[in-house]
């Protein structure tokens, strides 16, 4: 049996804008963020695969400032991206890490610069082994910008923006959101997959009134489910619009099942802004806990605490 060769963890810490990108997962024949970000590492690397983990599975056309991801090398492929030959580069520390971070980053981004411009590294460290950039997050979260009737457009601004053609009552929209944190199951505002669950615990739904003009919704779980947060802020949109009331969106929120008495909001108003992690030594435990699948809430307790 050939031995496998040792290999070593590599978080990579950035950014992007998804509007001409069709979502981070690699699809057959269309341009996605996994699909470039892979690419660039297989050239740099001269490696026939390079396989990435995502903290964030972002949709089609939905931006990142705050992106995780990770992937394994063997010594000798971490070693000539660190410009180091292999013993060094397991042994990183101190001013050495830090300059190999910034080489790593800066190899990375010429590459795709020729390719993929609209992906930005910020950090590509060495971590340990436990670290899973989707099972090991403590929470992750998003902002999702909005304009209402009457406020002016920004071009500047308009790939990150959505338009909403009716005046918001934003007092109103921050009730809304507030019924809406704790610990839920969340189907109504979820696609959910086969077995999958929607108990999610919602930790932050904020909202503020941005520099140029726009609202801006701070949006924190310690996980989504799939349009998860879309769905939220459509929500909130239809009673801060007067389409609905509060009344019937706590009802909605305790049905469990999706409606078409809100709209699920487009896609390029959404951006992942962080994903948080625990210390070094709770790296493992927050993934096994995060594997295990929470048992359905009780339905005479649609909230918890």
């Amino acid at each position: 049996m050939t031995p496998v060769p040792p290999s070593r963890r590599v978080r990579l810490d950035l950014a992007y804008d998804g509007t001409d990108f069709s979502g981070w997962a690699a699809q057959p024949g269309l341009r996605t963020v996994q699909g470039e970000l892979e690419r660039a590492l297989r050239t740099l690397l001269r490696a026939e695969e390079a396989r990435l983990t995502v903290g964030g599975r972002t949709d089609a056309g939905v931006h990142a400032r705050g992106q995780v991801a990770h992937l394994d090398l063997d010594d000798a492929r971490l070693a000539k991206w660190s410009g180091a030959r292999g013993a060094e580069a397991r042994a990183e520390a101190g001013p050495e890490a830090d300059a190999a971070e910034r080489l790593r980053a800066r190899k990375l981004n010429g590459v795709l610069k020729r390719s993929a411009p609209d992906i930005a590294i910020h950090r590509v460290r060495l971590v340990p082994d436990a670290f899973d950039a989707r099972f090991s997050a403590l929470r992750r979260r998003y902002e999702y910008r909005l304009r209402g009737e009457g406020s002016p457009r920004d071009p500047l601004t308009a790939r990150f923006t959505a338009e909403v053609p009716r005046p918001l009552d934003l007092p109103a929209m921050q009730r809304a959101s507030d019924e809406l944190l704790g610990l839920n199951d969340f189907t109504t505002f979820c696609k959910a997959r086969e077995g999958a669950t929607a108990i999610r615990d919602l930790l932050e739904f904020t909202w503020r009134r941005t520099e140029d003009g726009a609202f801006a919704a701070r949006i924190e779980a310690d996980a989504f489910c799939h349009s998860m947060v879309r769905a939220l802020v459509g929500a909130v949109v239809a009673v801060g619009s007067g389409r609905i009331d509060h009344e019937e969106l706590v009802g909605l929120r305790d049905a469990r099942e999706r409606s078409s008495r809100f709209t699920v909001m487009p896609a390029h108003g959404l951006s992942l802004e962080e994903i948080a992690y625990p210390a070094e030594a709770e790296l493992a435990a927050r993934a096994e806990r995060t594997r295990a699948r929470r048992e359905p809430l009780d339905p005479a307790r649609p909230v918890l605490e």
